[in-house]
């Protein structure tokens, strides 16, 4: 017997795990806690983002008869706990929290750790325009901090060389999720350079 007749569809395969999430009784009630980040305020009303912690992240829509009853306006950096269901979008394969309530539970430490920096940076003058210097029209060097297995630095490429083709696309690998996404392990990798 052929692989090719044992094989399921991408569809089918979807259709199962969404019916597993959906029977299960743990996923139809969940109160999840986090910090909102890529927040998005869509003009259908509903609203996208994703709820973090240090270690994880999921995807969460609150669709717009939830959030027209929210007490406040979410976004990036705000600690907040919801109240929702786990299911999953099978057009795309992803699962997310279908957020019914949502309470502030303060800002996210991340947030206010960026606030600290760009405060102590601030302080130091490294915000003022004498510092500044003019991004040219068409760069002839530009450097990218992302994954070099992602599909992010091929787009990237794609798109600078067509618009001028003499750029100098410089790469600095460093992992974009995951605990070791730190500051320590971008300075230990090479710089990958393309022309």
């Amino acid at each position: 017997m052929r692989y090719s007749d044992m094989a399921v569809t991408v569809s089918d395969l979807n259709r199962y795990i969404k019916d597993k999430i959906a029977n299960d009784e743990n996923l139809s009630q969940v109160l999840v806690k986090g910090e909102i980040s890529n927040f998005k305020n869509h003009y259908t009303g509903h609203m996208y983002f994703t709820l973090k912690d240090e270690n994880s992240l999921i995807k969460c829509i609150c669709f717009k008869s939830y959030a027209e009853k929210l007490t406040f306006i979410p976004k990036d950096g705000m600690k907040v706990i919801v109240l929702g269901s786990v299911a999953v979008f099978e057009r795309d394969g992803v699962y997310q929290i279908y957020v019914k309530i949502m309470e502030e539970d303060g800002l996210g430490d991340l947030y206010t750790k960026y606030k600290e920096l760009k405060e102590r940076l601030d302080k130091e003058g490294l915000f003022l325009e004498e510092h500044k210097k003019r991004i040219p029209l068409m760069p002839k060097v530009i450097g990218v901090l992302t994954s070099k297995t992602g599909s992010v630095i091929r787009d990237i490429i794609n798109v600078s060389t067509r618009r001028n083709p003499n750029v100098y696309i410089r790469l600095l690998p460093v992992p974009v999720q995951g605990e070791r996404c730190c500051r320590k392990n971008c300075r230990r990798n090479k710089i990958y350079e393309r022309k």
